[in-house]
């Protein structure tokens, strides 16, 4: 079970999983990064602090959003990964296609 907030801070959004992302929940997140991006925004923060588990559904989401962010200049930063779900990332190698910082602090600072 995944619950998905968005909430706009400054020039930035803010992009909240809270729960497990797994086949049947990946379409929430999907959902949520499709309307924020459609609301024309270039600068999203994905706080991963509260998120247990990522199936590769779920990180299929997120490979499936790369090419299109390059073309559209949008910048996707996600922080606060656990040491469990992070190691996902990097198994497979994603950690090197997705910009990942370690806590909020350094994702604002990487935005600019």
């Amino acid at each position: 079970m995944v619950d998905i907030t968005r909430t706009q801070e400054g020039e930035y959004e803010v992009i909240k999983i809270i729960g497990e992302v797994d086949a049947s929940s990946s379409i929430e997140l999907d959902n949520a990064i499709n309307e924020a991006v459609s609301g024309g925004g270039k600068k999203f923060l994905v706080d991963c602090t509260s998120l247990d588990y990522i199936s590769s559904a779920g990180l299929g989401v997120f490979m499936s959003y790369i090419e299109e962010f390059k073309k559209q200049n949008i910048h996707l930063i996600l922080f606060g990964l656990n040491k469990k779900v992070a190691n996902v990332f990097e198994i497979l190698g994603l950690d090197q296609l997705l910009n990942i910082e370690e806590n909020k602090v350094e994702a604002q600072a990487k935005l600019g």
